[in-house]
């Protein structure tokens, strides 16, 4: 299917690493303009580059969307967007009852990972009501829906973000404006692949592909039922179809991608 994205511009806020960075290269290799969002100087370059490396089309944008002024700062630089991808979130740890994990650390959690989207999404928004049509698609996280123990502050932003999308469809129905969740379960990234191959290390198991692979899917949470750990690229084959002038009518809900996990 031709989702049809070659004449959208597309912003993903921390597109740089992670998910993100995979969510991009789908997005532009089904023709989107792809803005590329790094909080700092030099973060979003490099994505960039091995995107039109590619033949692609992909530009960086600079700003920290934790603040008022740095959002401010993104939207300008990136223009009107018939799409916006709010990747950007954050999972730092802490449990209940440590000592780091007062009040300021929930407002932490929250800015970062509630209000950075509120950031992007007004100012992102009306130009997409001026046209008749957008996409707003937030990132969240399975444990949205199944939260652990730890890391009390993140689950519970990342879950705001969920009434946030209920919210937001509401306020824009009628509009040609959708508004999706998209809750990602484990996702290998470098990052995550890199931790689980120390403790594969540190038992003496291989730590070849694909035998990591299925030491990831031993040592989840909950039992993942696909049989393998998720890529960046399935989550942004995911928010690709959101994404699309296609979809019209998945609108308000939250989608979970976990290889049902939850």
């Amino acid at each position: 299917m031709d989702l049809q994205l070659q004449d959208l511009t597309i912003l993903v806020t921390a597109g740089y690493r992670g998910t993100g960075e995979g969510v991009c290269h789908v997005l532009a290799a089904e023709g989107a303009e792809v803005v590329v969002h790094g909080n700092e100087s030099g973060q979003a370059e490099r994505v960039v580059a091995d995107i039109t490396a590619l033949g692609h089309r992909a530009r960086p944008v600079t700003g920290d969307i934790r603040t008022d002024a740095g959002a401010a700062v993104v939207a300008a630089a990136t223009g009107p967007v018939e799409v916006l991808v709010n990747n950007y979130g954050v999972a730092e740890g802490g449990a209940w009852f440590d000592d780091d994990m007062g009040t300021d650390a929930w407002i932490d959690m929250y800015e970062k990972n509630v209000l950075s989207a509120v950031r992007m999404i007004r100012l992102c928004v009306p130009a997409m009501r001026a046209k008749g049509f957008g996409r707003v698609v937030l990132v969240s996280t399975v444990g949205s829906v199944r939260p652990g123990a730890r890391l009390p502050h993140y689950y519970t932003a990342k879950t705001g973000l969920v009434g946030l999308t209920g919210s937001l469809a509401q306020e824009l129905a009628d509009t040609g404006i959708t508004v999706n969740c998209v809750s990602p379960g484990i996702i290998a990234t470098a990052e995550i692949v890199e931790r689980f191959r120390r403790r594969a290390e540190a038992r003496g198991e291989p730590t070849d592909d694909e035998s990591m692979q299925a030491f990831m899917v031993k040592e989840a949470s909950w039992k993942i039922l696909s049989g393998r750990v998720g890529t960046p690229a399935d989550v942004g084959r995911l928010i690709a179809f959101v994404a699309s002038p296609h979809n019209g009518y998945v609108n308000g809900t939250n989608l979970r991608i976990d290889g049902g996990l939850a």
